[in-house]
């Protein structure tokens, strides 16, 4: 063999197994746990002042990295950073603030990540963010402010404040193809009181608030506390579903051409699983179809898992898979075989475990806990995988 040969086969192999590394990189932004939790530790972490931060996590269980911080990117401790979302080609992430009227935004195209932050004056506590079909507007919801904020989601600047007739949103969800956004009716943001009991609609293009639609069957004043709203891709008619963080329930709301608005019906009740506090969904598709719904709860901890294969509107519950304490976001890898979930619900007392539990879903079952941010005294708010490895779920 040539030297060139033997140099151009080196190359190739040294290639190779470098391209063939093991590696899944999760995002996950926290914040120091109160000091009350930090003693109820099997090895208590000393005392520190408060810490926000993003960190980049090897959450790949094959890899000699797997659980380790591979990057840290601070925040100011007083920005309570909260929830993390991606634009819809995911060149961007977007980090929502209960602190400050701001809103984050991260290019995840460069290296390393850097916050933007975007003043949006007119919001306060801001929640969720979704985005227009075409990647142009953004619409975040703002609890403390009882309106959504519309911006230009290409300059990234606010354009439009939308005043809503129900406080507290939270939850929002847009299906361009009947040009509505939905948005719950939470609690009030400084003690979780006032629970709502609504789901409002609001016409994307324009901004116009239209009807509300109460997803409780009990008399009002309810205090079901709606929190998310996600539409299932690709259903005809378009079916959303809402979580009702108190009730501990889980609603549908029904697109009805001929009146140009909803049904709403309950369909499931969690209580029934003895499980409580109900907060995100997911959508898990195969071959391009609505497959499975993905539900938290934080009390105790569990990821439930519903057949909507054969009724978008109909969920049948699998399994309940046991996390741990605080069960709240959850991140999925594109192949559909691992789920990620981040066990913390605003730092709140029993339930904010602080760790991210590996399911494999395959398996049916959580099979790992990745404990870097918890052994640190530190609670995940929020989990999102790196755009090369993350399935969006719906979302």
């Amino acid at each position: 063999m040539s030297r060139a040969c033997l140099i151009v086969g080196l190359t190739a192999a040294l290639l190779g197994s470098a391209g063939a590394r093991a590696e899944i990189l999760a995002m996950a932004n926290y914040e120091s746990k109160p000091p009350e939790a930090l003693k109820a530790f099997r090895h208590p972490v000393a005392g520190q002042t408060r810490q926000e931060g993003i960190a980049i996590i090897d959450v790949d269980p094959t890899s000699p990295n797997f659980k380790k911080i591979v990057e840290t990117l601070p925040l100011p401790p007083d920005l309570v950073a909260h929830h993390i979302f991606y634009n819809r080609d995911s060149t961007k992430a977007y980090v929502t603030s209960l602190g400050k009227s701001e809103l984050g935004v991260i290019d995840v195209t460069k290296r390393p990540f850097a916050v933007k932050q975007v003043a949006v004056p007119d919001c306060k506590i801001g929640e969720d963010v979704v985005f227009s079909a075409d990647n142009t507007r953004w619409y975040v919801t703002c609890l403390g402010s009882a309106n959504v904020i519309m911006g230009d989601a290409v300059k990234d600047v606010p354009t439009q404040t939308i005043a809503l007739s129900h406080p507290y949103p939270h939850g929002i969800s847009i299906h361009d193809g009947i040009d509505r956004i939905l948005v719950t009716n939470t609690v009030r943001g400084s003690d979780l009181g006032d629970a709502g009991e609504m789901v409002t609609a609001i016409e994307a293009s324009t901004g116009k608030v239209l009807e509300s639609y109460k997803v409780s069957n009990k008399p009002s004043p309810s205090g079901e506390a709606p929190v998310e709203v996600v539409f299932v891709p690709g259903t005809n008619p378009p079916v959303a579903y809402v979580t009702n963080m108190y009730g501990g329930t889980l609603w549908t709301a029904t697109w009805d051409a001929a009146k140009k608005g909803f049904n709403v019906a309950q369909a499931f009740d969690f209580g029934s699983v003895k499980a409580g506090v109900p907060l995100e969904i997911y959508v898990v598709s195969k071959n391009g179809r609505p497959d499975r719904l993905h539900v938290t709860t934080a009390k105790p901890g569990h990821l439930h898992i519903f057949d909507i294969s054969q009724n978008a509107g109909q969920p049948k519950l699998l399994k309940s898979i046991a996390t741990a304490e605080g069960a709240h976001h959850v991140a999925y890898t594109k192949d559909g075989r691992f789920a990620y979930v981040q066990n913390s619900l605003l730092n709140l007392p029993s339930m904010n475990d602080g760790s991210i539990t590996l399911v494999d879903l395959n398996k049916g079952e959580a099979v790992d806990s990745i404990d870097a941010l918890k052994d640190q005294g530190f609670a995940p708010n929020s989990i999102v995988l790196l755009p090369e490895w993350n399935d969006m779920a719906g979302h």
